[in-house]
């Protein structure tokens, strides 16, 4: 097996997150593969190659508002200029004839600019009389124009490979004629829980068992990416049902995610399973919650060990997992989940040492924006993240926290 990851099969200290995140980043490459598919089938997709425009757009030079289209140099630069309305001009009916001296035509938005026009007038500012039109001084010569190929010019690179293909991204493609896009193909991601403890939704609790929620966590994550998905459900704590279920995942997918188990109990064997069928980087994290999470490899496949905790689980994907993924399917460049600054409304505790991601919610009081913690803040507590829209982010140096002092803030919508 190729040595991807050095260092850490006994890791000792705590990996700060920038470190994580860095070194994993590091370790992943976009997956081989590609297809032809119809540019509504492209959404969420991401371009395997460029989208070259094969014509101008707009493909004619247009008109950008309702108004008069005029020879500049008939116009006075004091008083109205007195011109003769000579037609009409409609987007997609074009006028036909010439614009002469001391003309013009009433024009559309988005219609072509008559042969001998040169300026767009706004019908607002215009005075209109039978078959004359009046036209104030003060205009720009070509003024409210939009010139051929000024979106886009043939030839030119329309939208790069690595582009995810958003509502925004399909209509560009639609407006240049083409029918279908070359896009990588889907990453495949096997996901499963581990735990005597863990029970499938549909039957009754026996005692000490809880609901898997972590299984359904990861497929709304993953399927919201647009990730092939193998649900392989929820394996026991025992070693060779977790080594058969590593085996057969490594095998069918480029990803492997699991959740539970990498801690240091006695029965928590996925951290010793990884190491003995793969190779670990890292198993131990200067974040809260979150702690436990391994990242390493098992054959082909790139494996993603998330901690039990249903909080941590989404705390560790969208700041390790998430961006590993987006990149493994290609996309260049990654996109910035950004942190900004707003003051916090109430008090919290924190010692230095690990950066912490608390669940919160924005406050708008007038023009003021705060924020405030979102409910408890266990890592059990899945509720308080549904009811929150954003992490507050205290890192690893930083102390407690009074009410007005200013946090890190990160908003769930640019986590997406």
């Amino acid at each position: 097996m190729p040595e991807l990851f050095s260092g850490a099969p006994e890791q000792r200290t705590l990996l700060g997150v920038a470190d994580a995140r860095n070194m994993i980043l590091d370790r992943v490459t976009p997956v081989a593969g590609w297809e032809r598919v119809a540019v509504r089938a492209a959404l969420g997709r991401v371009l395997a190659r460029d989208v070259i425009a094969p014509c101008n757009v707009p493909a004619h030079d247009n008109s950008a508002m309702d108004g008069y289209a005029v020879r500049a140099v008939d116009l006075a630069a004091d008083g109205d200029a007195p011109l003769e309305v000579v037609g009409t001009a409609f987007a997609g009916r074009p006028f036909s004839g010439i614009v002469g001296a001391g003309q013009a035509v009433r024009i559309m938005t988005g219609a072509a600019i008559p042969q001998g026009a040169d300026t767009i007038v706004v019908q607002e500012v215009t005075r209109r009389d039978q078959d004359r039109v009046f036209v104030p001084p003060g205009q720009r010569p070509g003024q409210n124009l939009r010139c051929a190929g000024e979106d886009l010019a043939l030839g030119s690179v329309a939208l790069a490979a690595g582009t995810r293909c958003g509502p925004a991204e399909l209509g560009l493609v639609a407006s240049l004629g083409i029918a279908e896009v070359v896009v990588q193909r889907r990453l495949r991601v096997a996901f499963f829980s581990t735990g005597d403890e863990i029970a499938s939704i549909g039957r009754p609790l026996a005692p000490g068992e809880v609901y898997d929620s972590n299984r359904y966590t990861l497929y709304g994550a993953l399927t919201r990416l647009g990730c092939e998905l193998l649900d392989m459900g929820v394996v026991p704590d025992d070693p060779a049902a977790l080594e058969t279920a590593f085996r057969d995942a490594s095998l069918a997918a480029d990803v492997v995610i699991t959740s539970g188990g990498v801690s240091v109990g006695e029965a928590d064997f996925v951290r010793d399973l990884m190491r003995r069928l793969g190779e670990v980087a890292f198993w131990k994290l200067a974040i809260k919650p979150g702690r436990p999470m391994a990242f390493g490899r098992i054959g082909n496949a790139v494996l993603f060990g998330l901690p039990g905790n249903p909080v941590a689980v989404l705390v560790t994907f969208y700041q390790f997992v998430q961006d590993a993924l987006l990149r493994m399917m290609g996309v260049t460049p990654l996109p910035v989940a950004e942190r900004f600054e707003l003051p916090c409304d109430a008090a919290i505790r924190k010692q230095p040492g690990r950066c912490e991601f608390l669940r919160g919610r924005l406050v708008r009081d007038g023009g003021r924006l705060s924020v405030v913690p979102a409910g408890a803040q266990g890592s059990g507590v899945l509720r308080s993240m549904a009811e929150a829209d954003c992490f507050i982010v205290l890192p690893e140096d930083s102390g407690s926290v009074s009410p007005g002092d200013r946090v890190q803030v990160q908003v769930f919508s640019g986590l997406t």
